[in-house]
């Protein structure tokens, strides 16, 4: 091993050994075949920095292989350069530049969007979620990871990016977006007659304060008669875990909102509801399809199980991991999955979803939902369901989703009159009197 190689190294192999979950799986490794293995890098690095066409830095061979090794792993972990880690905890806060899409990795090698954010540019150009992006400004995104199709995607606000998109069996067709300083407001709300309606487009910084109020003006305004609250979760593709919690507990009094359980079974943690209820014990419908992601998940989940509201769309995205950030000092930070997360009935998401308690499916004609049935479990490398009944969960939610569908009048936001409905009808029968014997 040169001194060479040891300078260019000496961050990867900190990286190995001085991480605590990696140096409890060293001991049970042979330290010597360990050893052997990072010659084997050594010499691939020597060959890459020497040989390769195009001359490299020894940051970007590093950097290109640290993320190889993580985004090996499944299909959300990954390595967060300096630049991508200050991006991060700005999207966290709400407000970022960019296109306002979110993307993953299809199987395929193309990118695929997850869902567009509302309001953003992406959004106004009318890319869709199941989108495939093949080609950004004429250059094939094949053989490009997800960071560094990001990195193409990122610009100067102003300036514009051309997309190749295919979309559902139609033509490859291009789409033009203008670059711009993308401010999402997590929680948007608006009154629907008698009825509260509450739109959280991703769980950020400023969600727990963005709902509560939300509820004081819709008791400011309407007090006893409100009717009761539709929280919709459709196209949200998650955020932060302790938001999702502080949601589910805005609406819940008592019991497990959610847990999360690692590797090491002693590292099980419990998220329980604290006494309050912000609605009052009104009414809830929930609203979630195949773009409700993560942290939605978790708040469909708990309101379900807890028979605290009803769950009304199509079955949600299915991903039921948790992520850690991980600082690596100046070099970034790495994205980890370090655990699932089961809702309080035991059971875990990851690849199957939350199934609605009452199914209905998108009768708008310009889909607003995931509309291609792009999951979790279809992603590449993604985690398995290890629950015992989880198979047949899913098979049957299959079963569904691919049965004969009814015929339904298209409506503007059929899911969301639905919703408004059985609210309103939950809302008169309470009203109703009772025929009492004595």
């Amino acid at each position: 091993m040169t001194i060479r190689f040891s300078k260019a190294v000496a961050f990867l192999v900190s990286f190995l050994f001085i991480a605590p979950s990696f140096a409890e799986e060293a001991k049970q490794e042979d330290p010597a075949k360990t050893y052997q293995l990072l010659n084997l890098f050594s010499e691939v690095f020597e060959k890459v920095r020497s040989d390769y066409v195009e001359e490299k830095t020894d940051q970007e061979i590093i950097e290109a292989a640290i993320q190889g090794m993580l985004s090996s792993l499944d299909p959300h972990s990954s390595f967060l350069n300096a630049d991508h880690f200050k991006d991060m905890q700005v999207q966290t806060k709400g407000q970022f530049g960019g296109l306002g899409i979110q993307v993953s990795m299809d199987p395929s090698g193309l990118i695929k969007v997850i869902s567009p954010i509302d309001d953003t540019p992406a959004y106004k150009a009318g890319m869709k979620a199941g989108d495939l992006i093949s080609h950004l400004d004429g250059e094939g995104v094949s053989g490009l990871t997800l960071s560094q199709a990001v990195d193409k995607m990122r610009g100067p606000v102003g300036a514009d990016i051309t997309m190749t998109v295919r979309r559902n069996g139609e033509k490859p067709f291009d789409v033009t977006i203008t670059r711009a300083v993308i401010k999402v407001p997590s929680v948007r709300n608006r009154m629907e007659g008698d009825i509260g309606y509450i739109r959280i487009t991703s769980f950020t910084e400023q969600t727990e304060r963005g709902l509560k109020k939300a509820i004081d003006k819709f008791n400011k305004e309407k007090g006893d008669r409100l009717k009761g609250i539709v929280l919709d979760l459709r196209n949200n593709p998650g955020g932060l875990l302790d938001q999702a919690i502080a949601v589910s507990d805005a609406f819940l009094s008592r019991g497990e909102i959610v847990s999360t359980r690692s590797r090491r079974s002693e590292d099980i943690q419990r998220y329980n509801a604290r006494p309050g209820d912000l609605a009052d014990g009104l009414p809830v419908v929930v609203l979630i399809n195949g773009g409700s992601a993560s942290a939605s998940e978790i708040v469909a989940g708990a309101l379900q199980d807890h028979a605290r509201a009803l769950i009304l769309g199509t079955r949600s995205f299915g991903k039921g991991s948790v992520q850690t950030i991980l600082p690596l000092g100046v070099h970034g930070a790495m994205r980890l999955t370090t655990a699932r997360y089961y809702t309080p009935s035991g059971h875990s998401i990851q690849g199957v979803g939350i199934d609605p308690d009452i199914k209905v499916e998108i009768a708008k004609i310009e889909k607003i939902g995931v509309g291609v049935g792009t999951r979790e479990a279809d992603l590449r490398g993604s985690l398995k369901n290890t629950d015992e009944d989880a198979k047949q969960r899913k098979d049957k939610a299959d079963e569904e989703r691919n049965g004969k569908k009814e015929d339904v009048k298209k409506q503007e936001d059929y899911q969301l009159s639905r919703a408004l409905d059985l609210i309103e009808g939950i809302s008169l029968y309470s009203e109703m009197p009772r025929n009492t014997e004595e």
